[in-house]
């Protein structure tokens, strides 16, 4: 991902590790900026800016990171939130949202 911010990571609990056992797994690719991931997990998984930023800080570096952890319905739910959010603004070469894909 271009962009790569720094920010000091905390140690806030992060809600995926208290979920249920669906996982939503966000995908990496190279249309996408931090900030836009970082919005878009603010905004679909409703985390913090910190445990956004550690996400997004995981997608690039492991090229996956698990952003919900839940039922099967509402991990359902989050992913079509997160596979309809639309490309980046802050990229010309963003054609459409990131990948996301559900384990169980």
């Amino acid at each position: 991902m271009p962009n790569s911010p720094s920010i000091e990571e905390t140690t806030t609990e992060d809600p995926v590790q208290i979920g249920g056992p669906w996982r939503v797994v966000l995908w990496d690719d190279n249309e996408h900026t931090y900030e836009y991931v970082i919005m878009m997990l603010i905004d679909v998984c409703k985390m913090t800016p910190e445990q956004a930023f550690s996400h997004a800080v995981e997608v690039d570096a492991q090229k996956k990171t698990v952003v919900f952890a839940g039922e099967l319905e509402h991990a359902e739910h989050i992913q079509d939130l997160i596979l309809n959010y639309g490309p980046d603004p802050l990229l010309p070469a963003s054609k459409g949202s990131m990948s996301a894909t559900l384990e169980g």
